[in-house]
């Protein structure tokens, strides 16, 4: 990590000069100007006060950025299935049962289901791609057909089954994850 060069960026962003930031912490303009272009290194005193008057810490400031996955290909999603309750699930995201929301592609064959979800803290989403589902929230059932969506609290039993003739693919979103 360029210390110089990560210092420069915070001061940038707040938006301060050289000399500004010199001032507030009782530092010369050139010393400022020589730690950015990482000729010398501050104490870790003198470092604690530069951060300070930039508004962060030596924690944050050493944190190492990780580099946050946006894209999510084929190769990074997997797939589960039971033969005897005629479904498929593919985790569209991987990992994604450490976050706060969880989203799953569901296939059911004709007649297929999906376990019976105990009532849990959470909310739950779906988008139907294709064919028809019902979602049964304890002895309620709602029928839920191609391009139509569903929102339910998860706090009663539930369970999502395909009645039709055909095949059905929903995405299902689990807030907070739960498949």
């Amino acid at each position: 990590m360029e210390i110089g060069e990560k210092i420069k960026r915070l001061r940038i962003e707040k938006q301060l000069t050289q000399e500004e930031l010199a001032n507030r912490c009782e530092l010369s303009k050139g010393f400022i100007s020589q730690i950015e272009r990482d000729l010398t290194s501050p104490s870790i005193a003198t470092l604690t006060d530069i951060l300070a008057a930039l508004g962060t810490n030596l924690t944050e400031f050493f944190k190492e950025d990780c580099e946050e996955k946006i894209v999510f290909t084929k190769e990074d999603m997997c797939e589960t299935s039971d033969d005897e309750l005629k479904y498929k699930l593919m985790w569209l995201v991987s990992n994604s049962q450490k976050d706060s929301m969880e989203p799953v592609m569901l296939t059911l064959e004709e007649s297929g289901k999906y376990p019976l979800d105990e009532p849990h803290v959470g909310e739950e989403f779906g988008y139907v791609l294709k064919g028809s589902i019902i979602v049964k929230l304890g002895n309620k059932k709602f029928k839920v057909k191609t391009g139509e969506s569903f929102y339910f609290k998860s706090n009663v039993n539930h369970q999502i089954y395909n009645a039709g003739k055909t095949s059905s693919r929903i995405i299902w979103i689990s807030s907070p994850p739960s498949f």
